[in-house]
């Protein structure tokens, strides 16, 4: 079996139970999937008067919600130096003006829902790189945002700096969404076995619907928009440490796989250990021995790992499936920023679907231009798995499976799908067990 994790947010509150669904179902849109992307989606439609099924396989916000450190910032790494030369200076303003937009609708729907939300600075640092720092600060600035560049003395090392945002929040997720599902139409443990124009198949009937969002992390529909070719999927992992200091600010590193940090009450939460699903990395093991260094006080109360889909641009795909795909949309690659691409994510499609306006349609269009180097990359990956000689095979599209040595698990390195050992699915997009 896969390690034995213990997440945070099951803890703080309880989850909401849910009915299969049994039989036929007629509705004007189903949504796949019961995560933060999903519920949303149904909150909103709900608000607009809309009817809708949201169908969840197992049970809702079970998969990388319940993983998330639930930051909602609108600072995503070091990228708005990147976005202004890969999509332009209009497009990029656009993408931090969604984040900032997200956090003001968390903050106003906690007031209703309350959830431990508060606001927070948000810091991105990088170890030796202050050059780095400098560029994305002057195209931040160049947004007409209000960063600042500071020194990071929270931080238990030494730091090149940091870009900082003033007014970033942090939450409680589980405890956010239980109470906006506990008011919705919800199905779970009914798993979509099969997806056809306007018709979804489940275990024990058909669910007619003229509008379908697959919200169900990494799409598992092959034929259209090729998104097995568009993105990858990387792991990452959080230990949260008792007896530690209690960060003000919310931290990540600007370079890949570095470290973030964020408070929750009297726990610290670290992150890091990533790597490409199907590659090693530092996992737990990293965290543990950071801790031992730097808080030898501590105590590790929590652990657990998350599952993050990577587009070729940083950008989420949020919207029609394909172009050729009327009815069937698609929320997906939130890069690690699953919160705050949440909350815009659902916003762009209740707009689609009732036919409005939305001013951040184009930026996160599904059908904008594949062409860039992480393209080539993946294909090149997806290629040598594919030939490769070992015998454990993806049941998505024929990859040799790696075997995971921290989690006990066997891993796609081409498209993430997830194994335990005796064969059972813990992660899309595959969606059946490994045979035997």
């Amino acid at each position: 079996m896969e390690q034995c994790q213990k997440r945070l947010w099951q803890d703080t509150y309880n989850i909401p139970v849910f009915e299969p669904l049994h039989g036929d179902a007629k509705t004007d849109v189903l949504i796949i999937g019961g995560g933060a992307a999903g519920i949303l989606c149904a909150y909103f439609l709900k608000q607009r008067g809309i009817d809708y099924i949201l169908t969840e396989g197992d049970r809702i916000l079970s998969g990388e919600t319940g993983g998330t450190t639930a930051k909602i910032t609108s600072q995503h790494g070091l990228i708005y130096h990147k976005l202004i030369k890969t999509i332009g200076y209009e497009k990029a303003g656009l993408y931090l003006e969604a984040g900032q937009d997200a956090i003001e609708q968390y903050r106003r729907l906690s007031e209703t829902y309350p959830c431990d939300f508060e606001k927070a600075p948000s810091y991105v640092y990088t170890l030796n790189n202050r050059r780095i720092l400098e560029k994305e600060l002057e195209s931040v600035r160049r947004l007409l945002f209000p960063a600042e560049f500071v020194h990071t003395e929270e931080l238990p090392f030494e730091t090149a700096g940091a870009v900082k945002f003033n007014n970033q929040a942090q939450f409680d997720p589980i405890k956010f969404f239980s109470q906006i599902a506990s008011e919705l139409n919800i199905y779970e443990k009914t798993f979509i076995r099969e997806l056809k124009p306007h018709k979804a198949v489940t275990g024990s009937g058909t669910i007619t619907a003229k509008n379908i969002v697959i919200a169900s992390h990494f799409p598992f529909l092959n034929k259209h928009g090729s998104y097995f070719l568009k993105m990858y999927q990387s792991r990452s992992y959080v230990i949260a440490l008792e007896n530690a200091p209690h960060m003000e600010g919310m931290y990540v590193d600007g370079e890949e796989n570095g470290m973030s940090f964020r408070s929750f009450k009297d726990l610290l939460l670290v992150g890091g250990g990533g790597h490409k699903t199907g590659k090693s990395g530092g996992n737990w093991q990293e965290l543990r021995t950071f801790a031992l260094e730097h808080y030898p006080q501590s105590a590790e109360k929590y652990n657990w790992a998350a599952q993050d889909c990577m587009t070729l641009d940083g950008v989420p795909y949020i919207g029609k499936y394909s172009s050729s795909t009327d009815g069937l949309y698609v929320i997906t690659g939130f890069n690690k920023w699953g919160m705050t691409s949440s909350m815009i994510a659902a916003g762009v499609i209740c707009d689609l679907i009732c036919g409005r306006k939305n001013d951040y349609e184009s930026l996160f269009s599904p059908s904008r231009s594949i062409i860039h180097p992480q393209l080539f990359v993946n294909i090149a990956s997806s290629t040598a798995n594919l030939i490769s000689f070992r015998k454990k095979r993806c049941p998505h599209l024929g990859c040799a499976l790696k075997y995971n040595i921290a989690e006990k698990s066997w891993d796609c390195p081409c498209h993430g799908s997830r194994f335990s050992e005796d064969g059972k699915l813990l992660d899309d997009p595959a969606t059946g067990n490994l045979k035997s």
